[in-house]
């Protein structure tokens, strides 16, 4: 094993000059494309989802470890449905990630993503939170 499990290393022998020599074996990753709303398709670039969670985190008390853990949390999730996902996808993948990370990370990304015009829409994701996260309570 070589590389914390990433790799395999194997020593080999050339069978015409005898030449003794390393090689390694990798899992090949397959290509994760994120399909735009306008139809255009780009690589999956994990530093916009970190980008985006860090500015949902900003001022909050969200370590750099969770964030990068739940960029990479989001990724896998991607990754293990399909080769080609959509924006949406990856939003709601981050939305829900946050929503168990930090509430106010989560209203600010819901924000942005959800393209927020008014308080009452803050309102409404701020009932559905709590909806979503308080426990119901029986007298």
């Amino acid at each position: 094993m070589a590389e914390e499990g990433a790799a395999i290393r194997r020593r080999r022998e050339c069978s015409s000059c005898s030449q003794r020599f390393t090689t390694f074996e990798r899992i090949e990753d397959l290509p994760l494309v994120v399909e735009k709303r306008s139809g255009a398709r780009e690589p999956f670039d994990r530093a916009k989802v970190v980008g985006g969670i860090v500015a949902a985190c900003k001022n909050r008390p969200v370590s750099e470890a969770a964030i990068d853990q739940l960029a990479s949390e989001v990724e896998d999730t991607l990754r293990s449905r399909t080769e080609v996902v959509t924006t949406q996808d990856v939003g709601v993948a981050v939305l829900e990630g946050l929503k168990h990370l930090d509430d106010v990370a989560y209203l600010r990304f819901a924000s942005v993503y959800k393209g927020f015009e008014d308080a009452g829409d803050f309102e409404r994701e701020v009932g559905l939170l709590i909806k979503s996260t308080e426990p119901k309570r029986r007298p």
